[in-house]
């Protein structure tokens, strides 16, 4: 039997020079990574070349148009590790591109072989000539014919006719255009800019109802303002069922009198579509909305894709839901808990029909002046879901902004970033000691950075942290300073600022009388004059961040070595603003250690020394690489302002 002739191997096209593990890129550039505009993006490569010839490596940045915004040379990083780094700033929304061109740089390949050559007397006449040449290809500008005539003098000593050559201006001639001889090109990587809110932003989360309606609820927007946040989050506030209501503290059977949670969406009085009546209307929604933008602050809505036994899809669709073997909706459960008040949504018997519901609900809340949304356990959910709307939404209003609240498993909360979702909770709320902080800070400000934004709530009505509950009045200014400074986005829920820190029993993390089954009405006035509030230092944290670049910032965070574990040290810089964060993580205790800072990474030479103004004590030191400080429950924290330069 005669064998069959093998089939002829393909020829796939090699580049000249090589480039491999793009950074950022999300799924190998399937889906765009993460930018907004004026933000500073690191762009890295690896790229070589044979032999030892030098190679020319530039990131070159495309707007949404295709056409060219600009060029970065880009440097080593390390030696021998072919690791490149650039720098790119998109400067309009849209989906930009980036692609990395490499050449072979005969110029940096002639210039290191003459400062070896000429100087060991090694055919000097010959590199001099060569290098002649080459300057020759700049054209001629007084700089470049002062070079070559230099060189060519042979009545000079060989070194000055090299210095000739390497004249500072003809240094930067031929760094603003290089030559380069057989150019590549790696394929184009998108990047998705958005406008600054979605890197950017303070948040604020209140029940409306605890304060009385929308009317009375208005009036507590110019406090919030005043503590410098600019978003306002709402839970749900749409009617709450009455089937297997909860009571206070999540009990049950409810009183007559008990409110519900209003994550149980929907009665016979509306859906998601709807204004709890409690609340006031429609228009009266719209005049608090019209408010909050008066004072520079923009609503955040729940979007809760679940309802409650009483909510009109439950008889008109039962198929969203499901059934189970009894005939019955099957409620939500994370067991050991039980939430007999609320049918989770079921997208696989009629995802067509639930997916327009869900889409002319957040079109709805869009119209009345809603762009920002936080979407309620987005992981319950399939992923198609998200990535549809997503790009629905993106194709009318590309300015709306979702918070995915997700605290799940890893890859999910990976997976939900990269499909699309704006900011993502994290696991900020549980990393407490200064190894648990500078490892997950790592990698949220590093690999992480090209998928997902991550927004610092310290706390929510789901979750008061052990930490709080037992550290007192420091561990609230602690978390405050970690969260305002560590991430560009972060989060309070209503209460923190006043030390509310008991949990309804030992060992859990839900806060006692918790809003979500009940009013809490709080008297503001009186407990903020008694002192007994953090306003001033979140009021100071907000005001810090707008006034300083580089904590508006994620990628360019730095940790720095601290001899002690109770106290963390790192560093923040952009646009030539450089900030220094120093805050203990020990609520009981003073601290004392010795930073020693990368100067590198401040970029700052080895033996400097500067200026350090304290933007929260307004104290200044002079401060070196290695610097004493000294921590108490008291005075928690140093947010240094350093007067730098650079990007």
């Amino acid at each position: 039997m005669a064998r069959k002739k093998p089939e002829p191997m393909q020829v796939v096209a090699v580049p000249r020079f090589q480039t491999q593990d793009p950074s950022p890129v999300v799924e190998c550039g399937q889906r765009p990574a993460k930018a907004v505009v004026g933000e500073r993006v690191p762009v890295a490569i690896t790229a070589f070349r044979e032999g030892h010839e030098a190679l020319g490596v530039e990131v070159v940045i495309l707007r949404p148009d295709g056409s060219e915004a600009g060029r970065a040379r880009m440097t080593p990083v390390g030696v021998g590790l072919d690791r490149w780094q650039g720098v790119v700033r998109p400067d309009t929304e849209g989906l930009w591109h980036y692609r990395i061109d490499t050449w072979s740089d005969v110029w940096e390949t002639w210039r290191h072989r003459a400062v070896i050559k000429i100087p060991a007397g090694t055919d000097v006449e010959l590199e001099l000539a060569e290098g002649a040449h080459l300057v020759a290809s700049l054209g001629k500008s007084p700089s470049t014919r002062a070079a070559i005539a230099g060189a060519r003098d042979k009545k000079l000593p060989p070194m000055r006719r090299l210095a000739h050559l390497l004249d500072p201006d003809v240094l930067s001639a031929m760094e603003s255009t290089p030559l380069r001889a057989q150019p590549s090109s790696s394929p184009l990587y998108p990047l998705r800019v958005e406008r600054r809110r979605a890197l950017v932003s303070s948040w604020y989360e209140f029940f409306p109802r605890s304060e009385g309606d929308f009317r009375t609820a208005a009036e507590r927007l110019p406090a919030i303002a005043a503590m410098g946040f600019d978003v306002v989050y709402l839970p749900p506030i749409h009617p709450i069922g009455r089937t297997f209501r909860k009571g206070a503290n999540n009990t049950l059977p409810a009183g007559p009198e008990d409110p519900g949670c209003p994550w149980a969406v929907g009665s016979s009085e509306g859906g998601h579509d709807a204004i709890h009546p409690d609340l006031g209307t429609m228009a009266d929604f719209e005049a608090f909305v019209a408010r909050a933008k008066g004072l520079n602050l923009e609503i955040a809505l729940d979007l809760a894709l679940q309802a409650s036994p009483d909510h009109p899809w439950v008889s008109a669709h039962p198929e969203w839901f499901t059934t189970r073997a009894d005939g019955t909706i099957a409620y939500a459960e994370n067991p050991p808990k039980k939430y007999q008040d609320i049918y989770p949504l079921n997208f696989d018997n009629d995802p067509s029909g639930l997916y327009a519901e869900v889409l002319r609900v957040v079109r709805l809340w869009m119209s009345k002046g809603v762009r920002i949304f936080r979407v309620d356990n987005p992981h319950t959910k399939p992923l198609w879901v998200w990535g549809r709307l997503f790009n629905d939404i993106r194709a009318t209003d590309p300015d709306v902004i979702f918070l995915a609240e997700a605290f799940t498993r890893p890859a999910m909360m990976r997976a939900l970033a990269e499909v699309g979702f704006q900011q993502s909770y994290t696991y900020f709320t549980w990393r407490n000691d200064r190894a648990g902080l500078e490892e997950y800070l790592t990698e949220l400000s590093g690999p992480a950075a090209a998928y997902m934004r991550p927004n610092f709530f310290v706390n929510t009505p789901d979750i008061l942290p052990e930490y709080l509950q037992f550290g007192g009045p420091a561990a609230f200014a602690i978390r405050a300073v970690l969260a305002a400074t560590l991430s560009p986005t972060w989060g309070v829920y209503s209460g923190f600022e006043l030390y509310e820190s008991t949990a309804v029993r030992q060992g859990s993390e839900e806060y006692l009388n918790s809003e979500k089954y009940q009013l809490r009405p709080r008297n503001w006035d009186a407990v903020t004059a008694e002192g007994r509030s953090l306003v001033p230092l979140i009021t100071r944290l907000n005001e810090i961040r707008r006034s300083h670049p580089a904590l508006q910032d994620l990628r360019s965070l730095r940790f720095h070595a601290s001899d002690n574990d109770g106290i963390i040290a790192f560093s923040k810089r952009d646009r030539g603003d450089l900030i220094l964060v120093v805050c203990s993580v020990d609520p009981m205790s003073t601290r004392e250690a010795t930073v020693r800072w990368n100067m590198e990474d401040l970029g700052l030479p080895w033996d400097a020394t500067f200026a350090a103004h304290d933007l929260l004590s307004g104290n200044e030191w002079t401060w070196g690489r290695d610097t004493y400080v000294r921590l108490d429950p008291l005075n928690v924290a140093h947010i240094i302002h350093v007067a730098a330069s650079g990007a």
